[in-house]
């Protein structure tokens, strides 16, 4: 069975925010969302801004509630339902399953040391780790993403973006999880400096046994790290595949439209292979994504796709197999 297995779901938000604001008329941001993480695996959330991705991230550590759908995490011989949770049992959860977010300039405390910022989460839960423990510990696990144990007493400001975003992991790392959730962790730091924080996560998950959420707008970078791969658009999986066979066969038009968009600016990150900078209908695609704000009757991408026709804007297709272990949701991939 999976770590973590995500089954239909769905979150709105209200369209009006204040105390004065209106009820019923929502964003759509998650519609009907369905993947598993399996131990040791890298699942990939792709696609851009506004589609979702970020939204399903944060509803799986319950940052926000979701309004249906299951969430369902293996610990051991038991499987917890998620949306259940409280008090004690929601924090061990969220001990088992850390979020690494975008900018570590924010999440980071300027206040605080770096010995402090890495232990507030093993004081906080009440682990049982002595000071003596906890700071052998701490050293260890920078030392661990790169950094030395010299650097505990000093601050967040005095650090590079991917000097951060290495404490970001070692926070992330200290409370010993099942699942790590990398939130576009590589999107802010210059194109070296990505694959540095990529192969450092890529030793971290053969060393602990680690499984990972990794979501990211760049197709190619994600190809390159992750294991599967699920492309999302106004909150629905467009399609998902193996990330080899993503990365060579490709199917659905917005997948197209990532991968020329990727190769326009030149964000390959170690991705090996040499796929086409798009196909001429990946070019003629225009528009961006923006959240739903109704229930999708059609395909949810037809207004921006070349191959459209009108039952494309009619009838919602189903997220089908093309392939073993290839999902697609388009109904002129046959």
């Amino acid at each position: 069975m999976p770590v973590l297995s995500v089954t239909n779901l769905k979150k709105r938000f209200n369209l009006e925010a204040g105390f004065f604001a209106r009820f019923g008329r929502f964003v759509y941001a998650v519609n009907g969302v369905s993947f598993s993480i399996g131990k040791n695996e890298t699942y990939g959330l792709v696609g851009e801004s506004g589609c979702g991705k970020t939204t399903t991230a944060r509803l799986l550590v319950r940052m926000y509630e979701a309004d249906s759908g299951d969430i369902m995490f293996r610990q051991g011989d038991r499987v917890l339902d998620v949306k259940a949770l409280k008090g004690k049992e929601l924090k061990q959860y969220r001990e088992k399953v850390k979020y690494v977010f975008q900018d570590p300039a924010r999440s980071l405390n300027p206040r605080m040391t770096i010995y402090n910022v890495l232990t507030s989460g093993p004081r906080w839960s009440g682990s049982r780790r002595n000071k003596k423990e906890l700071r052998e510990e701490a050293a260890a696990t920078l030392e661990e993403v790169g950094l030395r144990n010299s650097d505990l007493e000093r601050r967040p400001a005095e650090f590079s973006g991917g000097q951060r975003q290495r404490i970001s992991i070692a926070r992330g790392l200290l409370m010993k999880p099942d699942v790590l959730i990398c939130d576009e962790v590589v999107s802010a730091l210059d194109v070296s400096i990505q694959g540095q924080i990529l192969n450092l996560l890529l030793d971290i998950r053969a060393s602990r046994d680690l499984s990972f959420l990794f979501i990211a707008h760049d197709l190619k970078v994600a190809c390159y790290f992750c294991d599967r791969i699920g492309v999302m658009y106004r909150g629905e999986l467009m399609e998902e595949a193996p990330a080899a066979e993503l990365y060579r066969t490709g199917i659905h038009p917005y997948t197209e439209l990532l991968f020329s968009s990727a190769a326009r600016a030149g964000k390959t990150a170690g991705a090996g292979g040499d796929r086409s900078a798009g196909t001429a209908e990946a070019a003629a695609l225009r528009g961006e994504a923006v959240p739903a704000a109704a229930e999708a009757e059609g395909c949810p991408f037809a207004a921006r796709c070349p191959r459209a026709d009108g039952r494309c804007f009619r009838e919602h297709p189903e997220l089908l197999e093309a392939g073993s272990g290839h999902l697609v949701r388009c109904f002129k991939s046959g």
